[in-house]
């Protein structure tokens, strides 16, 4: 009998594994679908298959199974891993569902007409989620070890985003929009803009 298996990532315990509960289990009961377990993992990204409990995932699925994650960035490190997840996924029949990206493939459709065209048309975003991901974890590992991450007093000169020069280089070169960049590091547009003019980060 065919099982579908929720699958759940957070990178720290501040971030909440309910939200993505709820999404997962929303979107089944609009499409009549019964969730009959959940995998959830509390870990970075940057760990392997094991220690994301990839490897427990699969070795709990089988043919005519389904798999359900909020997004993509929730199960893979990469977007060469989400790839090659989801490719293992459809060789064993399995289908697979990314609520956000709105992607749904059921194991059986040709993958290089089907999803392979998807993913490549995703990448860019899928890249950006992942980066962002870093950045905020970056931000609360700052935060944790006690670093001051708003404007020191008694320095006009300074800006809240002191110390984020690299991240920030990295969201521009990854075509990363100053708006997202804003809403990531919860400044305004011109804050990170005049940031970029003052310190000479290029586009």
């Amino acid at each position: 009998m065919s099982r579908t298996i929720a699958y759940l990532r957070v990178s720290t315990s501040q971030q909440d594994l309910q939200n993505q509960r709820y999404e997962i289990l929303n979107y089944a009961q609009r499409n009549g679908w019964q969730v009959d377990d959940f995998i959830e993992a509390e870990v970075s990204s940057r760990k392997g298959t094991r220690e994301r409990l990839i490897d427990l995932l699969m070795g709990r699925l089988g043919a005519g199974d389904t798999v359900i994650v909020s997004e993509l960035s929730r199960i893979g490190r990469s977007t060469v891993e989400v790839l090659n997840i989801i490719k293992w996924l459809h060789d064993k029949s399995v289908r697979f569902v990314a609520i956000k990206q709105n992607i749904v493939t059921n194991g059986n459709e040709d993958m290089q007409s089907k999803v392979m065209l998807t993913m490549f048309s995703l990448f860019a975003e899928l890249e950006r989620d992942l980066i962002s991901e870093r950045t905020r974890r970056a931000l609360e590992a700052k935060k944790a070890a006690g670093v001051k991450i708003g404007r020191p007093k008694g320095r006009t000169s300074a800006s809240k985003l002191d110390g984020m020069e690299s991240q920030i280089s990295e969201l521009l070169h990854k075509k990363v929009s100053l708006a997202s960049i804003s809403k990531i590091f919860t400044v305004s547009r011109g804050t990170v803009y005049n940031f970029m003019m003052s310190r000479n980060i290029k586009r």
